[in-house]
């Protein structure tokens, strides 16, 4: 939720700050291509000030603000790094978060003014989310970047990344750090499948294949439940049978096989082991890391939301598990995956209005069957939270969530801690279904040059810098996954996180989906809890439509900036 409120809250900002910018006169928006800076347009204390504002800042430092506190480590060695090496000093500062570009722009237009007995002054550069770059470029808040380096293309960066800085057909921004959406599951539980797999030599009952009108998907869920119980008693006359999905995940059903024709059962505290010892029926971390037993798990991992519930109707789940998939319903950024592959809104760099598709009968098929999942797993949307599903994956009670990058970080500290005694792993979201694919959503952190700063070039520099040449330390300091490509994480699962965010979707930054978001959540909220996917998607799209092409009417845009040149 925190993010529909920071998009909420953002719009409202930009349209204080047009409205400032018109009281002041800032020739940003007039519709010539007149060459200006802001203090030619700013009122006469500004005007007068605006001449020793450069000389706060010193020809040798520039100025960073970032309201993430754990990023202080990070830039504060950054900083110190980039001083020994270049002499220039980088001086960092934590603010708040809330109205951070409201911020950057009163500090900009008055720097060198007294507020409260103390002088203003602007930042060179800062640290904000890419979905708010096309706010700052329409409010002279953001130029385009100069890449000193020459190091932003798609050979060093995702083209997610690309599109995510680029605003009006113009890098703005340095890719700093991204979040996305993944599978997380339970490495250990999925490894002692794998292994047991390994000892039955049986063919096992597979699944009649997937229907292919999958686009009918209103009646997929039931059709693999039916499937599923023909499957489990046709196993269940076989002693030690497995059941396999159409993606090929084997699970030995153990649960309805007669006592006396079995071998005997494993202990539920511990089994012995050929060499005597005792052995945790959940699995140790040796079993996750047996070559032979990985590339059995590489093939077990779902492949579409069918293979999830196929899973979840034959695990044999240890007594700790008491969900097989969970994730947070609540909020669109994990909902998003089922619909985002058919969803259009902004093109492919999220700034251009004319795209707006989210109408479909791709959509609808999806959302019917993100409908019949409730009735699998029954999730309640108004109990549970993004934090509570990830302490109960750390717990060990979910071998299935849908996660973003920061759960990685979170797993470690709990493994130092000693609360999480299992390995993980990371794998792309599943599709819907073998036709309809998933697409999560992204938000990359950019490092922004200040249009009005008056040290642009060393703003470029560091900024560079700090977001490429040390794109390794990011994850040390702050547990942040950086957007340069290659970095080494000495983690396998981190780097397969960049697979997801390679086929992501960066959130639109065009101004006129800000409500869109919160509309969005909504309508998903009433499709989970029984309302009509047809009705509701359409209602939306009209609402939003008719939102965008009033807005549209009232959206300046950006002639010519070159303040503070």
């Amino acid at each position: 939720m925190k993010r529909i409120f920071s998009i909420i809250i953002a719009v409202v900002l930009v349209a204080a700050m047009i409205i400032l910018a018109v009281k002041i006169n800032d020739p940003m928006y007039k519709n010539d291509d007149t060459v200006s800076s802001p203090d030619s347009a700013a009122p006469e204390s500004v005007s007068k000030s605006a001449g020793k504002a450069a000389s706060l800042h010193g020809d040798d430092t520039v100025i960073l603000w970032y309201a993430d506190d754990s990023l202080t480590e990070y830039i504060t060695d950054t900083a110190l790094a980039y001083r020994s090496e270049t002499g220039i000093k980088v001086k960092a500062e934590l603010v708040s978060g809330v109205d951070l570009l409201e911020q950057i722009n009163h500090a900009s237009v008055y720097e060198g003014t007294v507020e409260n007995g103390e002088t203003l002054t602007a930042p060179d550069l800062y640290i904000t989310t890419h979905d708010n770059l096309m706010k700052a470029y329409y409010a002279g808040l953001a130029s385009e970047i100069t890449d000193p380096q020459k190091v932003i293309n798609a050979i060093n960066y995702p083209q997610t990344s690309l599109h995510a800085i680029r605003c009006a057909g113009k890098y703005v921004g340095y890719p700093l750090y991204y979040e996305t959406n993944f599978l997380l599951y339970n490495k250990t539980y999925m490894a002692n499948i794998a292994k047991q797999n390994m000892g039955d030599d049986t063919a096992g009952a597979e699944y009649p294949e997937e229907t292919e009108n999958t686009e009918e998907a209103g009646s997929q869920t039931s059709e693999s439940d039916s499937r599923t119980d023909e499957s489990q008693s046709e196993a269940s006359e076989d002693t030690g049978a497995t059941v396999t999905s159409s993606n090929g995940i084997s699970v030995v059903n153990t649960v309805s096989a007669p006592e006396e024709d079995t071998e005997p059962a494993e202990d539920e505290d511990a089994v012995e082991t050929e060499t005597g010892e005792e052995e945790d029926p959940m699995g140790e971390e040796d079993v996750a890391a047996d070559p032979e037993v990985l590339e059995k798990l590489a093939n077990m991992i779902p492949a579409t939301i069918d293979d999830i519930l196929t899973f979840a109707n034959n695990y044999d789940a240890p007594e700790n598990v008491e969900a097989i998939f969970k994730w947070d319903v609540s909020d669109i950024f994990y909902n998003y995956f089922f619909v985002g592959n058919y969803m259009n809104v902004g093109g492919e760099d999220g700034d251009d209005n004319s795209y707006f598709n989210i109408y479909n009968q791709q959509a609808v098929d999806c959302l019917k069957v993100y409908q019949n999942i409730n009735q699998f797993f029954s999730i309640d949307s108004k109990a549970v939270t993004y934090d509570s599903i990830l302490e109960e994956f750390i717990e060990g009670k979910t071998v299935f969530t849908v996660a973003t990058t920061d759960a990685i970080a979170k797993i470690k500290e709990a493994r130092e801690n000693g609360e999480f005694n299992y390995d993980y792993g990371v794998a792309v979201l599943p599709d819907i279904s073998t036709t309809l694919k998933a697409r999560g959503l992204s938000e990359t952190s950019t490092v922004v040059v200040n249009g009005y700063s008056y040290n642009k070039s060393l703003a470029n520099d560091f900024a560079e810098y700090m977001s490429y040449n040390r794109a390794a330390d990011i994850y040390k300091k702050a547990g942040r996954i950086s957007c340069v490509k290659n970095v080494d994480y000495q983690d396998e699962e981190i780097r397969n996180v960049m697979q997801e965010y390679e086929k992501s979707v960066p959130l639109p930054k065009m101004i006129e989906a800000g409500n869109y978001w919160v509309q969005l959540e909504i309508a998903f909220t009433k499709v989970w809890n029984g309302a009509d996917p047809d009705e509701t998607l359409k209602e939306l799209n009209d609402t939003i439509g008719e939102q965008i092409d009033e807005l549209e009417q009232h959206v300046l845009t950006q002639e010519s900036i070159k303040v503070g040149y």
